[in-house]
């Protein structure tokens, strides 16, 4: 059974840092494009950042560029994405999804509805306070 399990959330103050992590069971990560993505209350869901498979091709969200960086280990199954100089705007739950095949531009800037994707994993709460 294909999983996907976040964790690393929490609550911050603004300027603070933390790093989320991607961890997959029941299938090789590798194999799969990796996105995170954020939706906070009263918004749209937006992709953060996208992974290739081999870790080559990556998109940030405008918002995020220059403060957040995706990284992905295969050997230990696991996606990364580290968060600096975190704002209020960054507030919201993370998941991470997976996809056999797409680029990561249209994985990130078009999100399609959860049961769409290969694996979908429950999500971790980043909170920032101001």
């Amino acid at each position: 059974q294909m999983q996907l399990v976040e964790s690393g959330g929490g609550s911050v103050q603004a300027g603070g840092s933390l790093r989320l992590s991607c961890a997959a069971s029941g299938f090789t990560l590798g194999h799969y494009v990796i996105g995170w993505f954020r939706q906070a209350p009263g918004k749209e869901r937006e992709g953060v950042s996208c992974i290739s498979r081999n870790g080559e091709d990556i998109y940030y969200a405008t918002s995020v560029k220059g403060r957040f960086t995706i990284s992905r280990d295969n050997a230990k199954n696991t996606v990364y994405l580290q968060m600096n100089s975190l704002k209020p705007e960054d507030s919201g739950v993370y998941h991470c999804a997976a996809y056999g095949s797409i680029t990561v531009q249209h994985m990130c800037i078009s999100p399609a509805p959860r049961d769409e994707y290969d694996s979908w994993g429950q999500g971790t709460q980043v909170t920032v306070s101001s």
